[in-house]
């Protein structure tokens, strides 16, 4: 949902860009990044003129899990569906987003609930390029988005992005990708707070945007990692997001994953 901007003297709503203005994953510092690659490459042609150290012996005194199959009846019981967090995913994503609260209605603006396209969702970045061959890389199964107004002029959007199930840690590197820029001043410019029960998620508020001519535009966050699945919920408004408002929602979408 792009930035929703009302004029003081004409309250027309004006649509800037349909997705998240502050949606940004360009390769931030950039500068750091090379300095990192730099050292790395040092460091390993350093460690390249040392004698190999000798590994110590295998110790394997017995295995964690039964050499032979257990009698049959004494199988451990299969994981049910609430406490198989893989198995809830295998259905239809969309199923999974969190309802539309009462009384909201349709986005105007906004993506259309159902599933999304990877260069849809990609657009919703500075470096569109960079993301679409990040999340093409990262073999993404599916992506599933929900958007809806509320209030006068809220707007709240939220994304599962699914990768495949053999390679979770591209849905942890995608949470941790946002989350890492967020504290930056031109973002959030805080740490965020914790969503509970999320393990790595947080939720963020970012600073009031004031424009002469404009509302006062607010702006909210969160983001976590459930399995293959990473989260984006976003909130738009004219009037004050309270903490509450977004981390109660993430609290939601958690549950139901």
């Amino acid at each position: 949902m792009g930035q929703v901007q009302v004029h003081v003297a004409d309250t027309d709503r004006v649509a800037a860009p349909r997705r998240r203005a502050g949606r940004t994953v360009a390769l931030i510092a950039v500068a750091a990044v090379l300095g990192v690659i730099g050292g790395t490459a040092v460091g390993y042609g350093v460690q390249a003129q040392r004698e190999p150290t000798p590994l110590p012996a295998l110790n394997q005194p017995g295995l964690a899990y039964p050499a032979k199959p257990l009698p049959k009846g004494q199988e451990p019981a299969p994981l049910s569906a609430a406490e198989d967090h893989q198995a809830k995913a295998e259905g239809d994503l969309r199923k999974l987003l969190v309802p539309r609260p009462a009384g909201a209605r349709e986005a105007e603006f906004g993506p259309r609930d159902g599933s999304y396209a990877l260069s849809s969702y990609a657009e919703g970045f500075k470096d569109e390029g960079w993301m679409l061959e990040f999340l093409d890389e990262n073999r993404v199964r599916r992506i599933a988005v929900r958007s809806w107004d509320s209030g006068e002029n809220r707007s709240t959007t939220v994304h599962l992005v699914q990768f495949r199930a053999s390679d979770t840690l591209g849905a942890v590197e995608h949470a941790e990708g946002q989350r890492d820029y967020m504290p930056e001043k031109k973002f959030a410019g805080n740490d965020g707070d914790p969503i509970k029960g999320s393990g790595n998620g947080r939720y963020y508020l970012y600073p009031v945007e004031k424009k002469a001519g404009y509302l006062d535009l607010y702006h909210a966050r969160a983001l976590f990692q459930r399995g293959d699945v990473m989260v984006d919920i976003t909130i738009y408004d004219t009037k004050k997001i309270s903490k509450s408002d977004i981390r109660s929602l993430a609290e939601k979408q958690l549950e139901r994953l």
